[in-house]
């Protein structure tokens, strides 16, 4: 879930062609539970195959991504490996939340509401070891890089973006900030019209961009004092203190308190403080990678999405051919030097 920091980091919003030629290093796991909450029916079933498979992830992941390829975006998806032990509280409060939405999802359907029924059902969402090997086949055959975390993705996709391989690491996430990425792009796989819950209104929703030092210079804080201020509100490594949000927080670190100190005074344990902090400041990352980009193999991709997940042959024809003018199909070089 990562921690909110939207009260006191408001991302500059841009448009997507703002982002032409850039290579970004994609949270996967973020990407795709986006995928899997918004890609639904009316009454919140996830789109599935002629066999019930659930393929709203790919369907997100296939033409969110020929879009980002037709603006030019170069796109690397890194994935979570083995999460930290002090995330173990986190991942089980999260499958709680999860089977308490499946218990309201059945209400609101038995009750004929069926858009209530919906948002309950996006709260349900779970990724699976097969969703993300299905993903990442479907990478390889668009051509593009893709990279396994050794533990938080986020992380990694943080560490491309410091080295310079990435221009920046995208996520809906806030921690991107707090593993030390230069660049955060938030919104990469939701931009568009969407609906707001349970209203009948429709807003537009652009990518919003954050630059790290350009935030701790206007708040007037180091990494370490923004990881801090993250901590007293709460991370997937740390509790938090209640009644604590970012904008008290962000007093207190600015007055000269520490995470540890401000724990202590609310009788909590200070370990947790460390222990957090040292995965943000220290993560566990890898420089086993590399950013490759290849043509795509478009019938590879026409034999899995359609014959294998029974997309429709048209849609995703349609979407190939946009992406083709990337590459060097027609025998001219206009966009191939933002490739290779």
């Amino acid at each position: 879930m990562g921690v909110n920091l939207g009260d006191i980091a408001p991302g500059e919003t841009i448009e997507v062609d703002h982002l032409s030629g850039r290579i970004i290093a994609v949270d996967g796991y973020n990407m795709l539970y986006q995928f899997l909450s918004i890609i639904r029916q009316p009454d919140g079933t996830p789109l599935m195959d002629s066999k019930g498979r659930i393929t709203s992830h790919l369907s997100g992941l296939f033409y969110r991504t020929c879009k980002l390829l037709e603006k030019g975006i170069k796109p690397v998806y890194v994935f979570d490996g083995k999460p930290p032990e002090v995330k173990a509280r986190e991942l089980m409060e999260r499958e709680t939340r999860k089977k308490r939405a499946e218990e309201k999802y059945k209400e609101a359907v038995e009750r004929g509401n069926l858009e209530e029924a919906r948002v309950y059902a996006q709260q349900t969402t779970r990724l699976t070891k097969d969703m993300v090997d299905q993903s990442k086949k479907l990478l390889d055959l668009l051509g593009l890089p893709w990279v396994q975390a050794p533990s938080e993705g986020e992380a990694q996709a943080a560490y491309i973006a410091k080295k310079g391989d990435a221009w920046a690491s995208a996520s809906q996430d806030y921690d991107s900030l707090l593993f030390g990425t230069p660049v955060l792009i938030r919104n990469l796989g939701i931009t568009g019209r969407r609906k707001l819950p349970r209203k009948n209104i429709y807003v537009g929703i652009k990518p919003e961009k954050v630059v790290l030092n350009t935030l701790l210079e206007n708040l007037g804080l180091t990494r370490e004092q923004l990881i801090d201020l993250a901590i007293l509100v709460g991370t997937d490594f740390s509790t938090g203190v209640k009644g604590i949000g970012p904008k008290k927080a962000l007093k207190l670190v600015l007055e000269g308190k520490t995470a540890d100190e401000v724990y202590r005074e609310h009788g909590l344990d200070p370990d947790e403080v460390e222990a957090a902090r040292s995965i943000f400041l220290n993560p566990n990352v890898t420089d086993d990678y590399e950013i490759k980009f290849r043509e795509p193999d478009l019938d590879g991709l026409l034999d899995y999405m359609v014959a294998e997940f029974n997309f429709s042959e048209e849609r995703v024809k349609n979407a190939v051919e946009r992406v083709k003018k990337e590459f060097d199909i027609s025998g001219t070089q206009s966009r191939l030097d933002q490739w290779f």
